[in-house]
């Protein structure tokens, strides 16, 4: 069984005499896709006010994206290999971009999740096939160059999502959120329509795994159905044990479909491999931990402590920074100190961190807590790439930053969902106890997964370039 990817079964194009611009173009409409995880965050209890939605409602505006984009990425992969890059970009780009529009004219719940799952549509179709486009643009130290600058989206877009966030909030409102993507995109549309070279299918034809998908995203909208219940209902329900027995016969069903189909969405051979597997449960907590902090703290600032959302924007600057200070030192020591050591390190820190809002609940605490724990988290945003990718081959280094990347989103939605649940209290209510037990069971789960990640992480080894040249879209 083989699986084509994009980054070594694309046709190669010539030298474009603008590569450098259409990768700005590209850049920006990756920046918006990253954007709309975290600058929904700001705005939420304003839609919230506005749309009078419940807690599940509010909770799903922020999983359903990234449920949708990390459940159908690798669609939109196959999609690129196909039916040729170009084409996919700008379908991703117009249906992310109508989305958009859609979502900051709801009046309702169900418009607002209807758009936001469609904001996911697109983004899965456009983030694989945007990144497919780089690696055929660009070629030799270019080609480094230019992935280092698609990389490097994450932690800037993690930072001027919050900023962006409570600029538009406080200002025009919270639509603006949304509304600011309809003339961006429609300007990309445009130009790359002009910019873009044509692409070709790849010369290996297959199908869509479009039942793959079905079943990965099914099985993952049933976890996190029952992670956002439990707040209400509680955790040992019947019902939440039936969405469990459901999701793992739907995870059970999507790896036996898998082995037997002859155009596989995933080669799940590749998550058997230990570097693989510690990679994708490095990258789902800490994108959990990332979001839940963001959950968490845009309702303990706005909510308990009266901040508009603009003073909590720039309170979560700070914490940004500190992100991408501690995955930038990391990325230095890792071939000093090796990945298990900064792996187990980063947990530990962000566990410390996260542990100080329980013994003090104060703003001061919160932010200089919450940044120390940042820091830890964007070690292993560091780390979960290189061990995953480091030692896999380079026809296999697409599939594996795909598979990276699909734990990446999943790991929003995750965190969106049990903190949601678990500090329900202070959400629906006049009471801090919430955000109390919200830091309780992040540090916790920080704690439990440095022990984890201590058994499962490889030791110190070489990594070579070709790890960073193939990091996750984000």
């Amino acid at each position: 069984m083989t699986t084509e990817t994009p980054s070594t079964e694309s046709p190669r194009v010539a030298p474009h005499p603008w590569r450098w611009r259409i990768l700005g173009f590209l850049g920006i409409a990756q920046l918006m896709l990253i954007l709309d995880v975290t600058v929904v965050a700001i705005a939420l209890p304003h839609i919230e006010t506005d749309l009078d939605l419940s807690r599940e409602a509010l909770t799903w505006t922020v999983s359903a994206y990234p449920l949708a984009f990390g459940g159908l990425m690798l669609l939109g992969g196959r999609l690129a290999d196909l039916w040729g890059a170009k084409r996919i970009v700008l379908a991703g780009l117009l249906t992310f971009t109508a989305a958009s529009l859609v979502t900051g004219l709801a009046t309702d719940g169900a418009v607002l999740l209807g758009g936001r799952v469609a904001q996911g549509v697109g983004a899965a179709m456009l983030s694989p096939a945007a990144l497919s486009l780089v690696v055929t643009l660009f070629d030799g130290r270019e080609r480094d160059k230019a992935l280092g600058v698609w990389s490097a989206l994450g932690g800037g877009g993690a930072a001027l999502g919050v900023l962006v966030g409570g600029l538009l909030t406080t200002g025009p409102g919270w639509s603006w959120v949304f509304y600011v993507n309809v003339p961006v995109g429609a300007v990309i549309i445009v130009v790359l329509a002009k910019l873009l070279p044509r692409t070709g299918s790849a010369a290996v034809r297959g199908r869509l795994d479009i039942l793959g998908a079905l079943l990965v995203t099914a099985s993952s909208g049933a976890v996190i159905y029952a992670l956002i219940s439990a707040g209400e209902a509680g955790w040992l329900t019947v019902a939440n044990g039936v969405l469990a027995l459901l999701a793992i016969a739907g995870y059970t069903a999507f790896v036996w479909w898998q082995k037997r189909s002859h155009s596989p969405l995933m080669d799940v051979r590749l998550l058997a491999r230990r570097p693989v597997a510690t990679g994708t449960f490095l990258i789902l907590v800490a994108t959990a931990l990332m979001i839940a902090v963001f959950f968490l703290g845009t309702f303990y600032f706005q909510r308990a402590r009266d901040y508009s959302a603009l003073h909590t924007g720039l309170l979560f600057l700070p914490i940004a920074v500190a992100t991408m200070l501690g995955a930038n030192l990391t990325g230095r020591a890792l071939g000093r100190f090796g990945a298990r050591t900064l792996a187990i390190a980063g947990l530990l820190l962000a566990a410390l961190g996260l542990a100080a809002p329980v013994v003090v609940m104060s703003p001061v605490v919160v932010v200089v807590g919450v940044a120390i724990a940042a820091a830890g988290t964007g070690a292993l945003f560091v780390v979960a790439s290189a061990t995953a990718l480091g030692q896999v081959s380079p026809q296999e280094a697409g599939v594996a930053s795909g598979i990276v990347s699909t734990f990446h989103e999943f790991g929003a939605s995750v965190g969106a969902a049990v903190v949601s649940s678990v500090a329900a209290a202070s959400l629906i209510g006049d009471t801090l106890s919430g955000f109390t037990d919200g830091f309780v069971v992040i540090a916790s789960a920080a704690a439990v997964a440095a022990v984890i990640a201590g058994f499962l992480t490889p030791g110190k080894q070489p990594t070579g370039s070709g790890a960073g040249a193939h990091l996750p879209a984000h």
